[in-house]
């Protein structure tokens, strides 16, 4: 196996199969990024969401979904443009994996593609001495989506970090107060098509833990942008406030338990989400100007 690959792999301390899998796509994640930095991705975009607070900042629980968003508006983007970096990068490590796009509208605001490992191969590469791999379903899957937002509006912070592994490569990133204001829009916005997305709350008590401040600008450029306020709006404080409070008395806290519990190892901090939990926090919300 790569050294690399070796090295990162020292992070994890995996017990069973579902634990084993989370670490390979993990790193499969951090090889995607790498190959995106080599390709040029990111002078064009910015990483952003729960993947990107997971490995910068973080974030005590594990994400699926790698998200990005363009720093100037592009509904021409062509996000398979960088996929033979993304697939040079892994061919690097001997790892197989393909890479498909999502159908989509050539107008669309959202991207997608998805990276696929077969995971039995994937868990007998990484894992070459524990004999549980042989247990997978021999057609399953680890997917990695990747989505970019091509209209996405002004008023974002971003910032350059480094990771040295697997090798050393560049990213381009929101601040931690742009991430929290799409946090917040999120939370607003987003459609549940079957559970609350309990991730988007816990990110959400995250943010408040450390402090970070909120990027008020950015929040009320997304929130014109999809509609959410008219385009005359002055966005304050309170009015955000009062909007999370509403959404806060309406979610199904039970739903938002049951989306989360998977991605978080300490369960049991999820007893006391309620109403009167969140509303509480308002109290620490602030806001950034930038």
């Amino acid at each position: 196996m790569n050294s690399a690959i070796e090295m990162m792999l020292h992070r994890y301390n995996p017990k069973n199969n579902a634990e084993r899998e989370n670490a390979v796509r993990e790193i499969l994640q951090e090889i995607v990024l790498a190959g995106l930095s080599r390709g040029g991705f990111f002078e064009k975009a910015a990483f952003y969401g729960g993947t990107c607070l997971h490995i910068f900042h973080g974030l005590d629980r594990y994400s699926e979904d790698l998200d990005f968003a363009l720093t100037e508006k592009d509904l021409t983007f062509k996000l398979d443009r960088y996929f033979p970096s993304i697939e040079k990068e892994f061919l690097s490590y001997g790892i197989d994996i393909s890479i498909e796009s999502k159908r989509t509208a050539d107008d669309a605001n959202v991207k997608s593609a998805f990276v696929k490992g077969n995971t039995m191969m994937l868990l007998m590469s990484f894992f070459p001495k524990n004999e549980d791999a042989k247990k997978v379903v021999s057609n399953q899957k680890i997917k990695i989506k990747i989505e970019i937002d091509v209209d996405n509006p002004e008023g974002a912070v971003t910032e350059y970090r480094y990771r040295l592994l697997p090798a050393p490569y560049e990213i381009q990133i929101f601040n931690e107060e742009s991430l929290f204001a799409g946090k917040i829009h999120a939370i607003l916005c987003r459609e549940y098509k079957k559970h609350v997305k309990g991730r988007d709350y816990y990110d959400y008590l995250f943010y408040l833990k450390k402090g970070v401040k909120l990027n008020l600008r950015y929040l009320e450029n997304k929130l014109k942008n999809t509609g959410k306020i008219d385009s005359s709006v002055s966005l304050s404080l309170n009015m955000v406030k009062e909007m999370l409070r509403d959404k806060f008395n309406a979610v199904d806290y039970e739903s938002a338990k049951e989306d989360v519990s998977n991605f978080i190892e300490n369960k049991s901090a999820l007893d006391i989400w309620k109403p009167a939990l969140f509303i509480s926090t308002l109290d620490y919300l602030e806001a950034s100007l930038f």
